[in-house]
Parts: structure tokens; C-alpha cells; sequence
């Protein structure tokens, strides 16, 4: 059985008048993320893992924040993109752990309710979810959020997905594939690893 592990990191700064969502729920704050997308830091740092773990690049390579389709996007929808391609390379989710560093608001109180959250959007069990919280002490990071995020896979089992990542995938196919995500039906089999250098850029 082959594994594979897989580290993501993202950060946002706050920003007045958005709402926060972190790890796929809305959360009462006087602030939001500011960001490309939703800012959802949690989600995109557990997208990046996933991607990394199976060398297929990052969310800038599939949602690049030059693109307007993207702007506001919900972040459930690069985790699903992300959740393709691992399926795709041949693997499934063992666990994931992350760390999430903020001020304010305060995680803890609502970290079992992100937890269900997250395995739901991951389709793994709470028990396989990882989500702690620490604050900034000291870093004068007091209006950044940030999160880390590591994943291990391991290898399907005869039958349950395929055993290879596509080698290339034309931009029409990964267009008509993210529409499809994007309206709910989850026919990502065009959607693979690219040819071209990784665009680094990420949704901040």
C-alpha cells in the first residue's frame, strides 16, 4: 500500500464589510477575510495539501485569481476539485490535521462544529479531522489569520477509483469541468495534472 503526504499553508488579512467563513461556515465577526474567493483559509490550506500530496500544483493552477469567475467563489469548490484529483492519482484521505493561528475569533468554542464541517466537505469521518487553534502571541499578527494543513493518503484498493492521474488535460476540459462543479455534477474525469510550470500565485 502506497502513501503519501501532503502540507498546505494559507493567510489572510481581515477586511470590514465580508463575511468570515472559515472551514466552509459562516462565522459572526465584526470582520471577514479578504481574498480572491471567499478567504476561506482553512479550506484553502487543506486544498493546497491535497493538491501537493499528489503533485498536481496548487489552487493557483486551477483557479487563478486573475480569473473573475473565481471572485467570491465559495472555497468548497476548490476543495472538490482537490478531492478529484487525489481520486484520480489513485488515493483516498487517512487524516487530516491543521492548525489554525488568529486572534479573534476565538476557535475553540466552535471547533467540533468546523470539524463535522470539514469531514463533511472531505466525505471522511469528524474522528479523521484534525482542527486546533492558537493565537498569535507576540507576532503582531493580530488582523492576519493563518492556517496550516497536513493530509496523509494511501492508495486505493483494487476497484475503488483510478490508478492514474491524467498526464494532460486542455483548457476547454478544465473549463467545462469546474461548470460542472460549479452547478453540482461532480464529472471531473477530464480534469489532471498540467503540463505547463504551476502558477504560484495563490488567492490572497
Amino acid at each position: 500500500m502506497s502513501m503519501r503526504i501532503g502540507f498546505g499553508f494559507d493567510s489572510h488579512s481581515f477586511k470590514a464589510g465580508v463575511p468570515l467563513v472559515i472551514g466552509g461556515l459562516e462565522i459572526d465577526h465584526t470582520e471577514g477575510l479578504a481574498g480572491h474567493s471567499d478567504g476561506d483559509v482553512l479550506l484553502h490550506a487543506i486544498t493546497d495539501a491535497l493538491l501537493g500530496a499528489v503533485s498536481a500544483g496548487d489552487i493557483g493552477t486551477f483557479f487563478p485569481p486573475s480569473d473573475p469567475r473565481w471572485k467570491g467563489a465559495a472555497s468548497s469548490l476548490f476543495l472538490r476539485t482537490a478531492l478529484e484529483e487525489i481520486h484520480s492519482a489513485g488515493y483516498k484521505i487517512v487524516n487530516v490535521d491543521t492548525v489554525l493561528v488568529m486572534m479573534r475569533p476565538k476557535i475553540v468554542p466552535i471547533a467540533n462544529e468546523l470539524r463535522e464541517r470539514v469531514a463533511e466537505l472531505l466525505e471522511i469521518k469528524p474522528g479523521e479531522v484534525g482542527i486546533k487553534a492558537k493565537t498569535p502571541e507576540g507576532l503582531n499578527q493580530d488582523g492576519v489569520a493563518v492556517a496550516y494543513a497536513t493530509v496523509l493518503l494511501e492508495s486505493l484498493a483494487s476497484g475503488e477509483g483510478s490508478s492514474k492521474m491524467a498526464a494532460t488535460a486542455d483548457i476547454e476540459d478544465v473549463n467545462e469541468v469546474v461548470e460542472s462543479l460549479v452547478v453540482g455534477v461532480r464529472d471531473t474525469s477530464a480534469l489532471g495534472r498540467k503540463v505547463p510550470a504551476f502558477d504560484t500565485d495563490d488567492l490572497t
